[in-house]
């Protein structure tokens, strides 16, 4: 088929939520970027704190650093564009600017998959082969895990981008989201592989987020069974919240994402808004919690600040006398 209304777009207007009263542009900027603030300094006091500690140089705090790192970048490449949307009404983004945006979207949720995956492995060799642990999970070996997840799959997401640029894009230039991402854009493009597009796409983005899951479902499966088992009330616990904080990490980002899935799957239909709020609350908010689920439900971290806190009320005592 010959498209005789190819036009060139050079630049895309995001829309953001469609039904939002221009009223409440104001409040709505002023919250998003109250919560970039918040991804900021949660994620890099989580990064400064274990640079500075050294006692929280093991491999589990490794990958915290690594998934503050992925946090901060998401927020980074998403809220100051959706920020600028409502606070200057600064809709348009260039051609090149959405597909770079699309580019990090994608890449950092698929980093951010296989990082939980890394760290659910990291607890079930501690629960299951706790003798083997300090040879398995080392430092190095977390290090060159969480390295080749980054290089592979912003190798892999490549693939994925320039796969989208190969269709002409002929029809409106409205993104129905707050950020470009593949259905996004390529929903705008025509000609007959579309559809095989965004197939591909989907397969890709089912396999990064599927097979992680399956592997953290199991483990965390088997450590319950494993902890049933204990019959020391106190070894129970002692073992349950070494995994505590890895598993709300996981829940945080996998049940809002399989909700939203299954509800598609099932038919059950939202309103536009509330399907871009939905991907929103998935996407943004676990960025700005993770560092206080690291803070408050990791022994360690939890231990050391309030040590200091305690430190600090003394210094204050002694010089107020």
């Amino acid at each position: 088929m010959i498209y005789t209304n190819i036009t060139t777009i050079e630049d895309f207007v995001i829309l953001g939520f469609p039904g939002l009263d221009p009223a409440y542009y104001g409040p709505v900027s002023a919250l998003l970027f109250f919560i970039y603030l918040l991804i900021l300094v949660g994620n890099i006091f989580i990064l400064v704190f274990v640079g500075v500690e050294r006692r929280l140089y093991k491999p589990t705090y490794l990958i915290f650093c690594h998934l503050a790192i992925n946090d901060m970048l998401f927020g980074t490449v998403t809220l100051p564009k959706m920020i600028a949307r409502y606070w200057q009404d600064d809709k348009i983004i260039s051609f090149g600017s959405c597909f770079t945006q699309m580019y990090f979207v994608h890449s950092l949720g698929a980093i951010h998959s296989l990082l939980l995956l890394i760290m659910a492995l990291d607890r079930f060799v501690a629960v299951f082969l706790p003798l083997k642990y300090p040879v398995l999970i080392t430092n190095n070996n977390i290090s060159i895990a969480c390295g080749l997840s980054w290089i592979g799959t912003f190798l892999r997401m490549m693939a994925v981008v320039f796969h989208a640029l190969t269709l002409p894009y002929c029809n409106s230039n409205i993104i129905v989201q707050c950020y470009c991402d593949h259905i996004s854009i390529t929903n705008l493009a025509c000609g007959e592989n579309v559809k095989y597009v965004q197939a591909v796409a989907v397969g890709l983005a089912m396999f990064s987020l599927l097979l992680p899951l399956s592997f953290i479902i199991f483990s965390f499966i088997s450590i319950f069974a494993i902890v049933l088992r204990i019959r020391n009330t106190e070894g129970r616990y002692k073992t349950l919240s070494t995994c505590t904080p890895q598993l709300l990490i996981c829940c945080l980002y996998y049940f809002p994402r399989c909700f939203v899935y299954l509800a598609h799957a099932i038919g059950f239909s939202f309103s536009l808004d509330i399907r871009i709020l939905l991907i929103l609350l998935y996407s943004i908010v676990p960025c700005a919690v993770n560092p206080i689920i690291y803070c408050f439900k990791t022994k360690d971290i939890k231990d050391i600040l309030m040590k200091r806190l305690q430190n600090a009320k003394v210094g204050i005592k002694q010089v107020s006398k």
